[in-house]
């Protein structure tokens, strides 16, 4: 193995994945019970229980299931146990899974019951983990990575060291042919101009200001907001010295990169069409939804900067945290993978700390747990648009 490559499962549409789970998928919220008890019998297995999937219509449904077709279809999983309520649902969720040509099974509750359903899925369950586990990792280039990011509890160090770290990685892999992708709306206001002009071209800048504005006119102008202040920035950010959403967003601007441009502009969960390169996601800013959209995306890493510190994971990608707050990584140890304080203390430059990045994702990569893997961390929350039905 070299500096440009490392060990990952190659998958049925080329794709490849540096986890190899067997995935037991819940298409709605009371599927999550016979979810877990699959998960609970069949070891190998890794439950994701969530709160939707019910009642839901329009342009909110349609999220929905992009979003849980796109989790089921990530490269880090090998094969999907599908389980809903009903048998229409559950089969196009499983039918969209399989257009990857992932192993794929869908089981309803309905005219079964739990005990029946849990049963049959847990035989085929056992079936997939056999042949998961079965798969050798093979050595593939560095290119084949898609890597997310998005911060949380940022502060001052997080804009001057964590967060220009990502961007460096980014800067030097990116040219190297991997997709990234950035996102976090809300947390762009105030340098949503250097946004747009940060665009490869002028339909790509101008699709971000679209998604922005819709933004601005959906949740602050709809909602007479004039203060979201505890909100954006959080508390924790007021604490860590972000005293206005400006600061913070000058700072999430900068895990672009310096040279970075990004060349499309997505929807929630949307896979990048464009080919590689680094695009834009419209997301939540909340630290769980936002890494949940990405991997429903189809990314396979993710890099968290985080400044006050931040303990999210996903029970999908490995989550690495990275952190340039003396405090934070001498408090918050057992979270942080990537210490880049030295940055602060013009110990380290930022050349070296994203070299010390790429080196951690090259190890998490071939398998290494993040600690928020190792912590259990799982956090899977999907984004609902509207009130039910």
């Amino acid at each position: 193995m070299t500096d440009s490559t490392f060990w990952g499962y190659r998958r049925e549409n080329g794709r490849v994945g540096v986890r190899n789970m067997v995935a037991i998928l819940p298409v709605d919220d009371i599927s999550n019970a016979a979810c877990e008890a699959v998960a609970a019998h069949i070891q190998g297995t890794t439950a994701l229980p969530h709160a939707y999937g019910r009642l839901q219509f329009g342009a909110d449904l349609e999220l929905h299931f992009r979003t849980i077709i796109g989790a089921g279809s990530n490269p880090n999983i090998a094969a999907c146990v599908v389980i809903g309520i009903e048998p229409g649902w559950t089969q196009r969720v499983a039918d969209g899974i399989a257009e990857t040509g992932k192993p794929v099974a869908a089981f309803s509750i309905g005219r079964n019951g739990d005990i029946n359903t849990v049963a049959a899925a847990s035989r085929k369950a056992k079936e997939f983990v056999h042949a998961a586990t079965g798969q050798l990792r093979e050595e593939c280039d560095l290119s084949e990575l898609w890597i997310s990011t998005k911060c949380g509890e940022s502060d001052p160090t997080t804009g001057l060291g964590s967060c220009p770290t990502v961007g460096n990685m980014y800067d030097k892999l990116l040219p190297k042919g991997i997709y990234g992708v950035f996102g976090e709306t809300s947390e762009l206001t105030g340098a949503e101009h250097l946004c747009r002009a940060r665009a490869a071209s002028d339909a790509a800048g101008e699709k971000f200001m679209q998604i922005f504005n819709a933004y601005q006119e959906e949740v602050i102008e709809a909602h007479k907001i004039s203060d979201l202040s505890e909100s954006q920035p959080t508390k924790g950010n007021i604490e860590g010295g972000l005293s206005t959403i400006e600061e913070k967003a000058l700072g999430n601007l900068e895990k672009i990169g310096r040279t970075s441009r990004y060349i499309d502009a997505l929807g929630p969960a949307e896979s990048p069409a464009k080919g590689a390169g680094l695009y834009f996601m419209d997301t939540s800013s909340a630290a769980a939804e936002c890494v949940t959209l990405m991997a429903a995306a189809g990314y396979v890493v993710h890099t968290f900067p985080t400044g006050q510190g931040n303990v999210v994971g996903n029970p999908i990608v490995p989550v690495i945290k990275i952190s340039a707050n003396p405090r934070t990584v001498r408090t918050m140890s057992e979270h942080i993978d990537v210490d880049v304080s030295g940055i602060l203390r013009r110990e380290m430059t930022l050349d070296a700390a994203g070299d010390v990045l790429i080196d951690n994702i090259r190890q998490t990569a071939n398998g290494r747990l993040t600690a928020a893997e190792v912590l259990g961390h799982r956090e899977f929350v999907m984004t609902k648009l509207y009130r039910s039905a």
